[in-house]
């Protein structure tokens, strides 16, 4: 059974940090791209960032760009994202998804971990 779970969220004030993880089992995670995805209440998803199969290439959002990191830890199935600087607009359910390496889109879903920023 494929299963991601995230873990980390929580309620942090603006400014603040907050690393979130997301555990993989149930496929081959060495070939999978992996993702972070986050919905805001009221709004449609939004990529945050990836990292490639092998680890050594991220991309970021221009809005988390300079603020957020990703990696992950191949020999643990796991991926994180530090997020610093936090800001109330980074409230979102933070998802974590797996791309195949070369397909066009996601396979796998995890359940989501809430972020909220707030004073």
């Amino acid at each position: 059974e494929v299963q991601l779970v995230e873990s980390g969220g929580g309620l942090v004030q603006p400014g603040g940090s907050l690393r979130l993880s997301c555990a993989a089992s149930g496929f081959v995670f060495g070939n999978y791209d992996m993702s972070w995805v986050r919905q805001a209440p009221g709004k449609g998803p939004e990529w945050v960032s990836s990292v490639n199969s092998g680890g050594g290439i991220t991309y970021f959002a221009d809005s988390v760009k300079g603020r957020f990191t990703i990696s992950r830890d191949n020999a643990k199935n796991t991926i994180y994202l530090q997020m610093n600087s936090l800001k109330v607009e980074d409230t979102a359910v933070y998802y974590c998804a797996a791309q195949r390496v070369g397909a066009q889109r996601y396979d796998y879903w995890g359940q989501g971990t809430q972020v909220t920023v707030s004073s």
